[in-house]
């Protein structure tokens, strides 16, 4: 595992992963809309700011922990002084754990596309804590680095995918929430080809009643709501950070003609998608 020649063989794109603490910069986000193909991890201590997500703008808050992970949308609005720990990395560095644990956790997972968790001050110091032990030995040359880094930083996201869990999702059995979760999975991959239960069953080799069935019961929602959510989430992505038109963005996301993508999309979002467009805008620019 030859982390530095990895940072360096990427160090043109996007490296494995980055360490720093920042003070008075902002290298996360960026005025023009664009969606990273790494994980980021912040913890702000001070300072603050503004900035979207996808279609849901927040404010940088001080003992708040941030994270996005690749192809959301990312763009900056407002930036303030800022003071705290920025982690980045990539899948390839995920790919150094043996069974696939971090891939799993639900901070890199990210089901209910969340962005922000708050922070008491004994999780604050928690966090601290493994990012300073993680900057010291990053900034050094001791055998075993990469294990090391790999340790702390499945430390870092088990425990942040507990406040995950607390904060964003609710406790459900392990068993049904591993099926709910490849289901959201399938969805996240296939949204734009398939945009039906039966279709999600077949691949996950079960009835599409049982499906529907386990997935209403720990999710609350039933399959095609969520199927129809994140078909409305990739639409307002389109519409927000691009110039498409709106047939265009009706082929990309596999609806067979722009009428009907208008009415789906008025009827998920209560207005038509030039609407959409136009009222989202004139919000960011006011």
């Amino acid at each position: 595992m030859l982390l530095v020649s990895l940072i360096r063989r990427f160090r043109t794109a996007f490296t494995i992963l980055e360490l720093d603490r920042f003070h008075d910069q902002d290298i996360t986000f960026a005025f023009t809309p664009h969606r990273n193909d790494f994980y980021i991890l912040l913890l702000v201590k001070e300072g603050g700011g503004k900035h979207w997500v996808d279609t849901m703008q927040y404010s940088l808050k001080p003992d708040t922990f941030y994270f996005s992970v690749p192809q959301q949308v990312l763009i900056k609005e407002e930036t303030l002084p800022l003071i705290g720990t920025l982690l980045r990395f990539t899948d390839e560095f995920l790919a150094f754990e043996e069974g696939n644990l971090l891939k799993n956790l639900l901070v890199i997972q990210n089901p209910n596309n969340g962005h922000e968790l708050t922070l008491s001050a004994e999780n604050v110091s928690f966090i601290e804590d493994i990012f300073a032990k993680m900057l010291e030995e990053y900034n050094q040359r001791h055998d075993s680095r990469n294990e090391m880094l790999l340790a702390y930083l499945r430390v870092l996201l088990i425990y942040v995918s507990r406040l995950y869990t607390t904060q964003l999702v609710n406790d459900i059995p392990n068993s049904d929430r591993l099926l709910l979760k490849n289901f959201l999975n399938l969805i996240n991959e296939k949204y734009s080809q398939l945009h039906d239960v039966a279709a999600y069953a077949d691949l996950l080799c079960i009835s599409a009643g049982h499906l529907s069935k386990i997935v209403k019961h720990q999710s609350g929602k039933t399959g095609i709501k969520h199927i129809h959510e994140r078909l409305t989430l990739e639409a307002k992505r389109l519409l927000l950070h691009t110039e498409k038109s709106i047939k265009e963005i009706a082929y990309e996301l596999g609806f067979e003609d722009a009428p009907y993508f208008n009415r789906f999309f008025k009827k998920l979002a209560g207005q038509p998608p030039a609407a959409y467009r136009k009222m989202t805008r004139e919000m960011y620019h006011g």
